[in-house]
């Protein structure tokens, strides 16, 4: 069971750790980005229409999807909005609801466009005009990198499952994609009741899942298996990121879209049995 961090007044998402283990979280209808630090003291670092997922930059930028503007934001390391990253259109398909991002190591990022049917996610490098990396996804969500740049995992909500894609030495896509792993379903038979989304991998390789709907995050391993899966406590868990030396797991989400919002951690090394 999970340890209650904050409770906010809106449905959190987007957390993150910079170097120095600050943890930053967004929650989205509430427009701000939160800052908080080790000692457990809260402030507004920045703010946007409507904050999703969120990555730090290795000079200390934030990239922050905003759902609502349909762009990804730059701001600088001290809240200051910087430019817009990405909006508009990419190869004619239209930019509509950013979700998550992932950074690709080399200056630029993956992110995920949240919609039903016709969902999809794209690569913006540091250099050069954004692609679409995959199109025709049923609401794209949570994305990662594995460690060697190698595979790309997205979590494709509404079909309750985890896809990847291979790249090669040049950073190209040489698949199309496949099914990484199904996940879990709710007992009751709820569309929306297991819609994976935020995602991370760990220090191991193994794949970890915000299950939203599930009240969970499942631990996956390298070759796509369930290991097992650990209650949040909150009923719509969000999303998730690990501290430094992974002993905690952030998790965030709520009761409803609309709040209220928590934060939490999960003891890894209480946690774990495998």
């Amino acid at each position: 069971m999970s340890t209650i961090l904050s409770h906010q007044q809106f449905y959190t998402e987007g957390p993150v750790h910079d170097t120095e283990g600050t943890l930053y979280f967004t929650n989205l209808k509430g427009g701000q980005i939160i800052r908080r630090d080790r000692n457990g003291y809260e402030s507004v670092w920045a703010r946007t229409a409507c904050p999703n997922g969120q990555r730090i930059t290795p000079n200390g930028d934030h990239l922050v999807c905003d759902s609502q503007l349909g762009a990804v934001i730059r701001f600088d390391a001290e809240g200051r909005w910087v430019a817009v990253a990405a909006e508009g259109n990419c190869q004619n398909i239209r930019i509509r609801t950013p979700n998550d991002l992932a950074l690709d190591g080399e200056g630029g990022f993956f992110f995920t466009d949240s919609v039903r049917h016709c969902g999809a996610v794209y690569h913006y490098p540091k250099h050069g005009r954004g692609v679409v990396v995959a199109r025709d996804l049923d609401y794209p969500n949570g994305i990662c990198l594995s460690a060697d740049k190698r595979r790309l995992f997205v979590a494709e909500s509404y079909r309750n499952r985890i896809l990847v894609f291979d790249l090669n030495e040049q950073g190209s896509f040489c698949s199309k994609g496949a099914v990484f792993c199904e996940l879990p379903e709710h007992p009751e038979n709820k569309l929306t009741g297991n819609l994976p989304d935020g995602i991370t991998l760990d220090s191991k390789g193994q794949l970890w899942v915000a299950h939203y709907g599930m009240q969970a995050v499942h631990r996956i391993d390298a070759n796509g298996n369930l290991l097992e899966s650990f209650d949040t406590g909150i009923p719509l868990t969000s999303n998730l990121s690990f501290n430094s030396d992974e002993t905690e797991l952030v998790v965030t989400g709520g009761t409803t879209e609309s709040g209220p919002g928590f934060v939490a951690t999960l003891n890894m090394s209480k946690q774990l049995t495998q």
